[in-house]
């Protein structure tokens, strides 16, 4: 009996051990989804808004933003933080999280959205094609004030 009290006690501290909070406590109950976020982004814009995920991306520099897909419609927002806030983790590509902040929109013009582009390529190590940005860019991000890593 004392050794299943034990194992229980390890299973449920290693549970607790795979949840990582980040930032602020969340004050949203229900996150909305990614989908829904895209669909109605100006019944969002300025509002605190929770979303969940997979995490995709992280910035490797210094973890001030990640990439989060909504598995049901695959669309995908960024969580960015100001440097030294908050740090995601680096390696966290693949797990779960529920993150918290304002949606915001921000409106790039073409040759903004390019440099851009080829910053986040260079961060991220990977080639940056040039053709791939053609007109000006509008995408909304959550400006990110609390986060919480789930697996």
């Amino acid at each position: 009996m004392k050794s299943f009290f034990t194992a229980s006690l390890l299973a449920a501290s290693l549970l607790a051990a795979a949840e990582l909070k980040l930032g602020k406590p969340l004050t949203v109950k229900q996150p909305v989804s990614i989908a829904d976020v895209y669909a109605q982004p100006e019944k969002f814009l300025g509002k605190t808004v929770a979303v969940k995920g997979k995490i995709t991306e992280v910035c490797q520099m210094m973890g001030c933003w990640m990439n989060l897909v909504d598995s049901a419609s695959g669309k995908s927002i960024r969580i960015k933080v100001n440097d030294g806030e908050i740090e995601f983790p680096k390696n966290g590509a693949g797990r779960l999280a529920i993150a918290e902040g304002s949606l915001t929109k921000i409106e790039l013009s073409k040759e903004r959205a390019l440099a851009e582009a080829k910053h986040e390529a260079e961060e991220m190590n990977r080639k940056f094609d040039p053709q791939s940005i053609t007109a000006p860019v509008t995408r909304y991000q959550i400006r990110g004030t609390g986060a919480v890593i789930l697996d």
